[in-house]
């Protein structure tokens, strides 16, 4: 796809799109963190019918801000759990332990804010890449070395809730070290870019302010 002359870095790779199969997420990014000044990521999140994230987490350094355009989402963030429809919108704050879900038979559509995104997309777009690959389990969890070694390097971006976090240093301590002697890595370059690219949808793109981030609603 053809970008005019000034399009913004951040905003060059906005239409590419990555998928995984096991978890029925689909996401077309809008914002770039590797070419935003404040790392923002922005995408377009469609999630079909069933969906949902793989685990129970929170992100030590990480804000995440949600916009439903379309469908239904469940949330829970900390002890409360939400019900988000076409407007709604939801803030994870750094710290808290949020899970979500598609509700209904119509395939959800959010806008999701990831600050700082950086990071963020090189984890989970591997993880997406490794359940294309078919090495994850039916939630879309990496196996268990591969996931020692990315949640071992990734700490600051992801800690998952269970099992405790004490008893997954211990374990990954143990596995990290055997999985990077059989070639794993934390994270896969070859997954974080897609040759898919679509038109973004005029309504998300309205949502976005000039520099690429989630408008305040």
């Amino acid at each position: 796809m053809t970008r005019p002359a000034d399009t913004p870095a951040f905003a060059r790779r906005r239409g590419e799109v990555t998928e995984n199969p096991v978890t029925g997420e689909r996401v077309v990014i809008l914002t770039d963190p590797f070419e935003h000044p404040d790392k923002v990521l922005t995408t377009h999140l469609f999630v079909a019918p069933g969906g949902r994230v793989s685990i129970k987490h929170w992100h030590p350094t990480i804000t995440e801000r949600f916009h439903v355009i379309q469908g239904q989402v469940g949330f829970l963030i900390g002890e409360e759990e939400h019900l988000l429809g076409p407007g709604d919108a939801a803030e994870v704050p750094p710290n808290t332990l949020h899970d979500w879900w598609q509700v209904g038979e119509e395939t959800a559509e959010v806008i999701v804010e990831v600050t700082p995104g950086d990071r963020f997309v090189e984890l989970v777009g591997s993880f997406f890449g490794l359940a294309r690959d078919g090495k994850v389990d039916r939630k879309g969890v990496p196996k268990p070395l591969q996931l020692a070694v990315s949640s071992s390097a990734y700490r600051d971006v992801i800690v998952v809730a269970s099992p405790p976090p004490w008893l997954q240093k211990a374990i990954f301590g143990v596995l990290a070290p055997i999985g990077r002697a059989r070639g794993l890595k934390p994270y896969y370059e070859e997954y974080l870019h897609s040759d898919v690219v679509v038109e973004p949808s005029p309504e998300a793109l309205e949502l976005l302010t000039p520099d690429g981030r989630l408008r305040q609603t």
